[in-house]
């Protein structure tokens, strides 16, 4: 039984060890966290700038693991390329050897008198504990609140090293024994190595058990250089598979070119030390040299920084193995569209704003293509649940931000060479109508995420509530269609009839909603339900209100008297005696009324 309470001291330091290191971690992130993405996502084509940004980064939060995850996002939000995150890849991986640095404090041997005294792992660990507390406590700041968080997470993690390091001593004679197997057999100190830091999750968190070990019964190098090497296959496969999880082609690429540098670089460091044994360069009093905790650490940094040194000019190389390994998938027609799109942005016509002018607007047109798709999707997923098609409305939706964002600033670039009125007013004319129909686009998604909701908590919708919609449904297509070609040609007529139309969808959507209410009062239909109901429709009223905030900037491109004053001039419209407008409303009226008591 006594081994059996060493045993769990021992795992008890090292949840010490890891919480620590996760604390002080989380909050390095916490408090440099923005700073970190902005200066990941500047990132040029070098490589050497990649590698020292992601050793740094690394150095940071104290997890390569976390450093590689957030390329793998900036990869797919398109703020790095699979190239530029090489380089981040590799200095990741030598920038977590800088905890085992940390961890050999422990071997600080010194007298009371020396100011290295107070380095020592069991002196430095309280302090940090006591002004950590004291910094949370009474400085309230949260400035101060994550220094604090970061010393007791610092205080932590040795606590649990030295905790770690006095059940091992007492448990000297097994381990021992156990490091003499792995002297004897390289495969199964290897294998060790790459298993429990794929259950441990951390590389740092092994490395500091073989410390500990280090510092109170010993350690060879012989014993324990397989382990490292199978302690870095570990880290990267573990990486792999939570950067792979819902991951893009180039994601999957960036996290496996951590896997693949690893096992080159273990294959180098193994055929490495295989000649240097056999050519006699690395004799028997290195090979069996004792490490403490310093010596450890050391061998880790050597086995992550050459490497990665050796290796960081054949990046490349890395780059066109991921992608053999992990083609793309083939490209929608819509997706190829759009990224020629992008491409025809081009920044050198900007000097001319007729030419980008004209570039923008077709651009824009296809943000208007995306949208209404999303739009119908959306209808068609009310209709019949597909989660594929679930999934191409939120890809659809990310290229049409993409695009709206690719647009906005290639439009405002424009600005510096406008001399004209006129030019100003069409400026202003597309950044509202590209703001117009990305919203559109985020109205469809909402409209996906309700029948989400609704799926989700077993909500039904009832067949009269469906027809009472597919009214709603028909008028918004209709408003789309005119605010489409309102849009494109400039027509003041056709611009003119999107707003009486708008104003018979807010009134079909108010009667909807009275109707809905009703069958809820009468249990005809569930509450939950009726919310996610409602949500729709207030969905469906906001799609017709960005169409009406369209249709009017395309009529005060043309009356300029409206500009500035379009919320008055529909105010206006809406309580005037206009006739055209009047007619308008009244056929809309006539229409979508007798479908309404059709059903």
């Amino acid at each position: 039984m006594d081994i059996f309470y060493k045993i769990i001291a021992i795992f008890g330091g090292l949840a010490l060890f890891l919480y620590g290191m996760r604390m002080m971690g989380d909050e390095l992130k916490k408090s440099s966290g923005g700073a970190m993405k902005i200066a990941l996502a500047k990132v040029t084509n070098k490589p050497a700038i990649g590698f020292l940004f992601g050793m740094l980064v690394t150095c940071m939060i104290q997890s390569s693991t976390a450093t590689i995850v957030l390329t793998v996002g900036l990869v797919g939000a398109g703020l790095l390329t699979f190239r530029q995150s090489i380089g981040i890849v590799l200095g990741a991986n030598v920038g977590t050897a800088i905890t085992a640095q940390i961890i050999r404090l422990m071997d600080v041997s010194a007298g009371s008198t020396s100011i290295l005294y107070f380095f020592k792992a069991d002196n430095l660990a309280p302090v940090a504990l006591i002004i950590g507390v004291v910094m949370i406590m009474f400085l309230k700041t949260d400035r101060f609140k994550n220094a604090g968080s970061i010393l007791i997470g610092f205080g932590i993690l040795f606590m649990g090293l030295i905790f770690m390091s006095s059940a091992v001593s007492e448990l000297g004679d097994g381990l021992s024994a156990l490091l003499m197997k792995f002297e004897d057999n390289y495969i199964l100190g290897f294998l060790s190595g790459v298993g429990v830091t794929a259950v441990l999750q951390s590389s740092s968190a092994v490395v500091g058990i073989l410390q500990s070990m280090a510092s109170s019964v010993g350690v060879r190098f012989c014993g324990v250089f397989a382990v490292i090497i199978g302690v870095n296959i570990g880290d990267c496969l573990t990486t792999f598979l939570v950067s792979r999880i819902g991951a893009k082609p180039n994601q999957i690429r960036t996290a496996l070119v951590h896997v693949i540098y690893n096992v080159i670089a273990a294959l180098l460091i193994s055929i490495t030390l295989t000649v240097l044994r056999v050519t006699g360069i690395l004799n028997d009093s290195f090979w069996n040299a004792s490490l403490n905790s310093g010596g450890v650490a050391n061998v880790h940094g050597v086995f992550r920084l050459v490497p990665a040194v050796l290796l960081l000019p054949f990046s490349g190389l890395f780059a066109n193995l991921a992608e053999r390994l992990v083609p793309d998938k083939p490209v929608e027609n819509e997706d190829a569209q759009i990224e020629e799109q992008l491409r025809q942005l081009d920044s050198r016509l900007i000097t001319s704003p007729v030419l980008a002018f004209a570039q923008a607007t077709e651009a824009i047109r296809h943000m208007e293509e995306i949208a209404v798709h999303n739009f119908e999707a959306a209808i068609d997923v009310f209709n019949e649940y597909d989660a594929k098609r679930v999934e191409r409305i939120r890809e659809r939706e990310d290229l049409l931000d993409r695009l709206a964002d690719a647009c906005n600033q290639y439009i405002v670039d424009i600005s510096p060479y406008i001399t004209q009125e006129q030019d100003n007013l069409y400026q202003s004319f597309l950044i509202k109508a590209l703001s117009c129909f990305e919203r559109i686009g985020d109205h469809a998604v909402n409209l996906v995420y309700a029948v989400e909701n609704l799926r989700a908590n077993d909500g039904v919708i009832s067949q009269e509530a469906r027809k009472e919609f597919s009214v709603a449904v028909d008028a918004v297509r209709q408003i789309l269609r005119l605010t489409e070609k309102a849009y494109l040609t400039r027509d003041l007529e056709t611009a003119k009839k999107v707003e009486p139309l708008e104003e018979v969808i807010d009134s079909l959507i108010e009667t909807l909603r009275s109707r809905h209410i009703r069958r809820m009062t009468r249990n005809e239909c569930d509450i939950y339900a009726g919310l996610q109901f409602e949500n729709m429709l207030t969905n469906m009223e906001r799609i017709s209100d960005q169409c009406s905030d369209i249709a009017v900037f395309v009529v005060s491109t043309i009356d300029t008297h409206i500009i500035g004053q379009e919320h008055q001039y529909i105010h206006n419209l809406h309580h005037s005696e206009d006739q055209d407008y009047l007619g308008e409303f009244q056929a809309n009226y006539d229409k979508y009324y007798g479908m309404l008591d059709a059903v």
